[in-house]
């Protein structure tokens, strides 16, 4: 497993994070109309669009609503982006931030920009949650493995790599009748709704798909289904433990596997690459904002203006305090005599020592006469 997101926080649990693709025309228009009608029955309290100066391909959507007997405040920040590669339609994150740790019995943020049930229906509005990093796997529905080992392999790694969303392999014992083939997701609470994607092996598909998951360190029972794991997963996670060995196919709500999955939604894991910048987007940019709002905003701006304001008078007079030392430590010294320095004879270069030992050496000079020596008479002049 990579461990390459290891160094990302986990985001906090007021944080409700979720990411997808729509593939119909008029992404924008779609969300328009889906805001419209959540506030116009009441869902929303309000929702705006800001502009990105920075960026016109993107979108941006903000929408608040209440919940919690409304008591608690939830603000989601969507943007729609440009598809990668040759994908069709436009990729969309979408971020929302509750007062308090989320509940997953509020409403899904999805359901409040996007259209969901019944009027959803079967035309293009109902085509935005497509995986962006899976071509062809949805959520809210059943997303069949493929036949083919190699294939299967690769949807399987690539699903796992996408930490937006959680990933629940499901093993059918026997062919199901028709109300095994409906999702299992469509039992999930609210909250976990739109985040979690069913993919389906079918019976025949019991070694591959154990073969396909190794790579991933789980193993899906007979007839059971296994979460995948989280990448990379967190310290002391056992895959073991969100694996279920018996679904019924039934149309019962599988109690065992809702809770594997309650469980395993609630593991401090990661934040989803691009969601922190989400979120710090979702809080620094937020522009709709009740007059109360704005007015604590303002006053949290005069407060840091403030606090600025004092930094920089403390640092002024703390530079103008050593200016005044070290003007006076200057002065001090110019006042301070000179202290005496000793002579000290130079010693004589090689050449003035080799002129005093010539000198030395000289001849005396010529006396104007020999030297008489005593009792010599022949020095004497005749007269």
């Amino acid at each position: 497993m990579s461990n390459s997101a290891a160094a990302r926080s986990a985001l906090p649990p007021t944080v409700w994070p979720a990411r997808g693709r729509h593939t119909g025309p008029d992404s924008e228009g779609v969300i328009r109309r889906i805001l419209r009608r959540r506030k116009d029955s009441g869902a929303l309290d309000d929702f705006a669009e800001p502009p990105v100066p920075d960026d016109p391909a993107r979108r941006v959507f903000e929408a608040r609503w209440r919940v919690g007997d409304g008591t608690v405040t939830v603000r989601a920040r969507l943007t729609l982006v440009d598809p990668q590669g040759r994908q069709a339609g436009r990729e969309w994150q979408l971020v929302a931030e509750a007062d308090r740790p989320w509940d997953e019995a509020w409403p899904s943020p999805a359901a409040m920009f996007w259209p969901d049930g019944e009027e959803a229906g079967d035309g293009g509005e109902a085509a935005w949650d497509y995986l962006p990093a899976v071509a062809g796997v949805r959520l809210r529905t059943v997303n069949p493995l493929p036949a083919d080992d190699k294939d299967m392999r690769r949807v399987l790694r690539d699903a796992a790599k996408d930490a937006w969303c959680v990933n629940l392999v499901v093993h059918e014992a026997m062919t199901p009748d028709a109300l095994g083939r409906l999702p299992l997701v469509r039992q999930l609470p609210p909250g976990l709704a739109h985040r979690v994607v069913e993919h389906r092996a079918a019976p025949q598909q019991f070694r591959a798909v154990n073969w396909a998951l190794r790579d991933l360190g789980a193993e899906c029972p007979r007839g059971g289904a296994v979460l995948l794991p989280p990448d990379p997963a967190p310290d002391g996670y056992d895959p073991q433990e969100y694996a279920v060995r018996s679904v019924f196919l039934d149309g019962s709500e599988p109690a065992e596997l809702m809770a594997a999955l309650r469980r395993f939604a609630a593991l401090p894991r990661p934040a989803p690459r691009g969601a922190e910048e989400a979120l710090a987007d979702l809080r620094d940019n937020w522009t709709l904002m009740t007059l109360e709002e704005e007015l604590a905003r303002e006053r949290k701006r005069v407060a840091r203006y403030a606090e600025a304001l004092e930094a920089m008078t403390r640092s002024r007079d703390l530079y103008r305090e050593a200016a005044e030392r070290a003007g006076e430590a200057l002065a001090a010294l110019r006042d301070t005599p000179a202290p005496a320095v000793p002579t000290v004879p130079r010693p004589a270069s090689p050449f003035q020592q080799l002129t005093r030992a010539f000198k030395g050496l000289r001849a005396p000079k010529e006396s104007a006469g020999p030297a008489a020596m005593p009792g010599d008479e022949s020095g004497k002049t005749d007269r």
